[in-house]
């Protein structure tokens, strides 16, 4: 029987790296995967959406905005079938890179389905039913989420369709019903959107990405609508029909009146949940809370010592970024260090375009917790940079405590928001104020300037470009 220092069950961006800094560390260390490495981020998640989502965006740049540039061309034509296929390569050469990841790491590969026997042995369940039994120190639970269904509208991958089926559609929609504005749906949305589809997008909140700072959700849908996405909030969907060539989609708005909205596919993205199907977490006794995620406590050890849990599979945001935080967590620990992740810190992204990004803490929940602070911001419309490129929607807002000046809280709607918000994680982390990035020189001119003046302006309302 094959014997490890650790095993990683699921081989997404929390498991495979976890499995990698295990190694790193000198563990021998097994990583199992069902399907292909990689996990729904890098098959069916993060990686094709955004390739998806920059190749719908040159083709609207080329519509829209190559004329202004003074680049004449005729007009251009969308080869969704070549798209698809960019996507898929793209896709197919990370999980080589993965896969070359593994070999260089001597980390041993397993292809099937990992279960628990007990809490020291795994059986693996290859595709052609045979199985093969595995011994192990300790056990990383890696095994991500799917995404959610509404009781109601169970998707049939034909007209009702998840993520996944909208990374792999064989048409472009006429009219795309969104049940969902969270980060999926809008990007997925936004694909489809500058592809040419009528997309509406229908959310129980009264706005969009709820989870984030207001101002951020206000400045987005005033920017998609200018677009053309078309939005329903505080709308209650009560009913998806599959029509054979389209959907229906009933559903209760504010006032509870009826709406009715007809298209030809309907994308659920409701969220998703813990996938712990197949895992046979009774067999070694793990427990696991209301909502079917795996409880941990602060070191993301479970109820059973030797067992670790990461990522979606545990409470927490659902992202690849996180996951990949808390799988070096556990590598490390396990190999006597004393790491540690703040969770206020772990930014989160919305690839729209204008991208969005936040970390820290929000204006909401500043009031909420009572904490005085002050605010700061600057449009990416004064900035030089963004006029050269015609980026012009946006800001940068920056929270800082009333007293101290330290940032508590750091939002940006705008121009590569994805990219800048890395220089809020890092000046979060050193525990800066508004001040320490208003003395700090920021090359001219970038969009990364937007943050300097939103600090001068939260330090006493002194931008010097607005």
């Amino acid at each position: 029987m094959n014997s490890f220092d650790v095993t990683v069950i699921g081989a997404g961006p929390g498991g495979y790296v976890a499995a990698i800094r295990c190694a790193q560390l000198g563990l021998k260390t097994a990583i199992i995967e069902k399907s292909n490495l990689g996990g729904t981020c890098l098959n069916v998640g993060c990686i094709p959406s955004k390739a998806l989502l920059d190749s719908s965006e040159h083709y609207h740049n080329a519509v829209h905005n190559f004329k202004a540039h003074g680049i004449d061309i005729e007009a251009p034509k969308v080869n969704f079938e070549q798209m698809i296929q960019r996507k898929r390569e793209v896709v197919e050469t990370n999980v080589k890179g993965i896969e070359y990841l593994m070999g260089k790491n001597k980390i041993q590969v397993f292809n099937g389905l990992g279960s628990f026997k007990d809490a020291t042995h795994i059986i693996v369940t290859k595709e052609d039913g045979s199985t093969e039994e595995i011994e192990t120190k300790n056990t990383i639970i890696a095994t991500g989420s799917y995404s959610s269904e509404l009781p109601f509208a169970k998707t049939d991958k034909e007209r009702i369709i998840t993520s996944t089926e909208a990374l792999e559609l064989k048409e472009i929609p006429k009219h795309l019903i969104v049940i969902g504005g969270g980060v999926i749906g809008l990007e997925l949305g936004s694909v489809y959107l500058r592809l040419g589809s009528e997309v509406t997008v229908v959310e129980f909140m009264d706005r969009i990405i709820p989870g984030m700072d207001n101002a951020l959700s206000r400045e987005l849908t005033k920017v998609l609508k200018k677009q053309g996405m078309k939005f329903h909030t505080s709308t209650k969907v009560t009913e998806v029909t599959n029509n054979g060539n389209g959907v229906t989609v009933k559903a209760e708005d504010k006032k509870g009146e009826e709406q009715s909205f007809e298209g030809d596919y309907v994308l659920v993205a409701v969220g998703r949940s813990p996938y712990t199907d197949g895992l046979g977490l009774e067999n070694a006794g793990i427990e696991t809370d209301e909502r079917g995620r795996i409880k941990t406590n602060e070191q993301l050890q479970t109820n059973v010592a030797n067992v670790y849990a990461i990522g979606d599979v545990v409470a927490g945001a659902m992202l690849a970024h996180k996951a990949e935080e808390e799988g070096v967590l556990v590598a490390e620990q396990l190999a006597g260090q004393k790491p540690h992740i703040n969770y206020n810190l772990i930014p989160g992204v919305v690839y729209t375009w204008p991208e969005v990004a936040g970390v820290g803490q929000t204006e909401e929940q500043l009031k909420e917790a009572g904490v005085k602070y002050k605010v700061g911001s600057f449009p990416f419309r004064a900035l030089g940079r963004a006029r050269a490129s015609m980026d012009l929607d946006g800001f940068a807002k920056i929270l800082a405590d009333e007293s101290t000046d330290e940032i508590l809280g750091i939002h940006i709607i705008g121009a590569r928001a994805a990219d800048l918000i890395a220089e809020a994680v890092v000046a979060m982390e050193y525990r800066a104020s508004a001040e320490d990035i208003s003395r700090m020189s920021h090359a001219h001119p970038t969009f990364a300037e937007a943050i300097k003046e939103a600090a001068l302006d939260a330090t006493g309302k002194r931008a010097l470009h607005s």
